[in-house]
């Protein structure tokens, strides 16, 4: 991604995360970067399109991040271990992205189907993980799709809780907190 391109996916995803997608427009996003929109739509046909790839690419990374971490682990635990750490680091890193993910989940417009059919596919990632832990007894026999949502679920109150307190999230305490309390949750005595 050349410079200026990167400058417009950067901008366009805080605007879009502190005022949401409806209130930020192409001459704010043109105006924030400074440059011309003549500049803008050689890059991207429309603000719709900078929206998909926003998320595509912010999910992509997610996902991939995942694979490569839990490929070469063999207990499934480990791997939920890792998907939790990823998660926490994702949200301080990427903490736009998934503010705009999260915000427009809901509703039946494009763009919510877009972000819901990323959030689910990288859930789904989760559940692989889930159902391959309760086939090896390592995970309590439970409903797969069930224990994958509240795992995404649980990693996401860390931006509720920056929110709310107004503090930095320690990604190595945040960790802990999570890791503890999911992996007591899931793990077949």
């Amino acid at each position: 991604m050349n410079k200026t391109k990167r400058k417009i996916f950067e901008i366009s995803m805080k605007l879009f995360a502190e005022k949401g997608y409806d209130a930020t427009s192409i001459e704010e996003i043109t105006a924030t970067v400074g440059v011309a929109k003549g500049t803008l739509y050689y890059h991207f046909t429309s603000k719709e399109e900078i929206f998909n790839f926003l998320i595509e690419e912010g999910m992509k990374l997610l996902k991939n991040s995942i694979e490569i971490k839990t490929e070469k682990l063999e207990n499934s635990l480990d791997k939920i271990r890792a998907i939790i750490l990823i998660q926490v680091k994702v949200i301080k890193k990427y903490e736009n992205l998934i503010t705009i993910v999260l915000s427009q989940i809901w509703g039946n417009e494009e763009r919510n189907n877009t972000c819901k059919k990323y959030v689910f596919d990288y859930i789904k990632t989760i559940e692989d993980i889930v159902k391959e832990g309760i086939i090896k007894g390592e995970i309590i026999n439970k409903d797969p799709e069930v224990l994958s949502s509240e795992i995404f679920a649980l990693t996401c109150t860390s931006l509720i809780y920056k929110l709310k307190t107004n503090q930095e999230i320690n990604i190595k305490e945040m960790y802990e907190e999570l890791e503890e309390t999911v992996i007591s949750g899931i793990k077949k005595m």
